[in-house]
C-alpha cells in the first residue's frame, strides 16, 4: 500500500511542478509583455509628436523636419490609424490589405483598436487634432502566447513520459512474474515428487485411509498450482467449459479447508450446465484468490456467497463477503501489484487474477459493490 501512496504523491509532485514552472512562465511573460506594451506606447507617442511637429513644420528647418520622417518611417511593426477630427481615416502603417478592401479592412481594425487602447491626441495648429490610434504589434502579441505554448509542451511532455515509464514499469513487471512463476514451478516441482513417493510408501504401512486420500488430495493441489506457475507468461489452451463446474470445485476445495466459522453461500443450481471458453487450472486460481482475501476481511467470521448466471452472451459471476470493505478510493488499486492491507504477502493475488481474467479469458474483474463495514462484491464477467 505505501507504494502506491508514494507513487501517488509523486504523480501530485510532477503536477505541481508542471503548474509551478508554468505559473512562472505566465507571471515572467507578463511582466516582459506589460513592459514591451509601454515600450511601444511610447514608440507610438514619438510617431505622435513627430506627426504633430510635421504638421506645424513651417519653422522647422529641413534636417529637423528629416529626422521626424525618419522616426515615423522607422515604425515596422505596429499598426497604427490616424484619424481626422471628423472621424474618417487620414493614414494608416503596418496594416496589411488588398487595395479594394482598403476602407473595410480599416473600419474594422479601427474597432479593434478603439476597444483595446486609449487613441492619442495630437493637437494641431488652428485648433484643429487627430486621434491616433494602435495596438499591439505581432511580436508582442506572439509573446503573451508564449507561456500557454510551452505550458501545452510541458504537459504533453510530462503525459507522454509518465506513459512512457508506466508501459516499461509494467514490461519489467511483467518479466518479473514471468520469471518468479517459472521458477516456483521448477521449485516446486522435486518436492512434489517426493511427496508421491511418501505417499505410495505410506499406503504399504498401516496408515488410516482417509488420512493418506486428504495428503493425495493436496499434492494433487500442488500439482495444480505448480501447473498454474508454469503457465504464467505463455498463453494458455481455453477450452469450453462448464463454469458452474469450475467454480464449485474450487468452492468446495477451499470450503474442507476453511474455519467452520466461514459460511459458504452458493446462489446456483450445482447440476447446471453454463459453458464458456476456460482455462480450469488458471480461473479456479482466480476464485480461489478472491475467497482467500474475503477470508482474510472477515478476520476468518463470516459469509461468503457465489452467485453464477447468463445475460445475453455473458457469464456473469458475484462473490460477496461479508468482511469490513473496500474504500471507493481504493476500487481500482487494489488489483495493482503490491497493494495489501495486510502485513504478510506480496500483494500479488488479487493483480494476478485481474491479469488472468482480462489478458487470458478477454474477461473483465471489479468491485461491483463495497461498502466499509458490510462487505465487498466481486464481479466476474467471461464471454461466452
Amino acid at each position: 500500500m505505501d507504494i502506491y501512496l508514494k507513487r501517488r504523491r509523486g504523480k501530485i509532485l510532477l503536477l505541481m511542478t508542471a503548474i509551478i514552472i508554468g505559473v512562472a512562465s505566465l507571471l515572467y511573460t507578463n511582466w516582459l509583455t506589460q513592459k514591451m506594451a509601454r515600450e511601444e506606447r511610447n514608440k507610438v507617442e514619438l510617431w505622435a509628436e513627430a506627426t504633430r511637429q510635421i504638421s506645424s513644420s513651417k519653422n522647422i528647418n529641413t534636417g529637423y523636419i528629416n529626422f521626424l520622417l525618419e522616426v515615423i518611417q522607422k515604425n515596422k511593426t505596429i499598426p497604427i490609424i490616424l484619424v481626422n477630427a471628423d472621424g474618417s481615416i487620414n493614414s494608416d502603417a503596418n496594416i496589411h490589405y488588398n487595395e479594394t478592401r482598403k476602407e473595410e479592412v480599416l473600419q474594422k481594425e479601427l474597432i479593434k483598436m478603439k476597444e483595446r487602447v486609449e487613441p492619442i491626441h495630437i493637437d494641431l495648429v488652428d485648433n484643429d487634432y487627430q486621434l491616433l490610434y494602435y495596438r499591439e504589434s505581432s511580436i508582442l502579441r506572439n509573446l503573451r502566447l508564449y507561456p500557454v505554448i510551452q505550458l501545452i509542451v510541458i504537459i504533453v511532455f510530462i503525459v507522454v513520459a509518465y506513459f512512457a515509464f508506466l508501459a516499461t514499469n509494467r514490461a519489467e513487471q511483467n518479466q518479473v512474474w514471468v520469471g518468479m512463476s517459472k521458477e516456483t514451478a521448477h521449485q516446486l516441482g522435486t518436492p512434489i515428487s517426493s511427496l508421491m513417493a511418501w505417499i505410495e510408501l505410506l499406503k504399504m504401512k498401516d496408515v488410516d485411509e482417509n488420512l493418506l486420500q486428504e495428503l493425495e488430495r493436496d499434492t494433487s493441489r500442488l500439482e495444480r498450482i505448480t501447473e498454474r506457475f508454469s503457465k504464467i507468461g505463455s498463453k494458455p489452451e481455453l477450452l469450453p467449459l462448464n463454469v458452474v463446474e469450475v467454480v464449485h470445485s474450487a468452492v468446495s476445495y477451499l470450503k474442507t479447508r476453511s474455519s467452520s466459522k466461514v459460511k459458504f453461500v452458493t446462489s446456483y443450481d450445482e447440476t447446471s450446465c453454463i459453458e464458456a471458453p476456460l482455462n480450469a487450472a488458471l480461473f479456479s486460481w482466480v476464485i480461489e484468490n478472491i475467497c482467500k482475501n474475503a477470508i482474510d476481511a472477515m478476520v476468518n467470521e463470516g459469509s461468503i456467497t457465489v452467485d453464477i448466471k447468463e445475460k445475453e452472451k455473458n457469464v456473469l459471476i458475484d462473490i460477496t463477503d461479508s468482511g469490513c470493505g473496500v474504500p471507493k478510493s481504493n476500487h481500482k488499486t487494489i488489483f495493482q501489484p503490491g497493494f495489501s492491507t495486510k502485513k504478510r504477502g506480496w500483494g500479488l493475488g488479487l493483480s494476478l487474477a485481474k491479469r488472468i481474467v482480462e489478458i487470458y479469458h478477454n474477461g473483465k474483474i471489479f468491485i461491483k459493490w463495497s461498502e466499509v463495514g458490510k462487505g465487498t462484491t466481486f464481479r466476474i464477467i467471461l464471454n461466452k
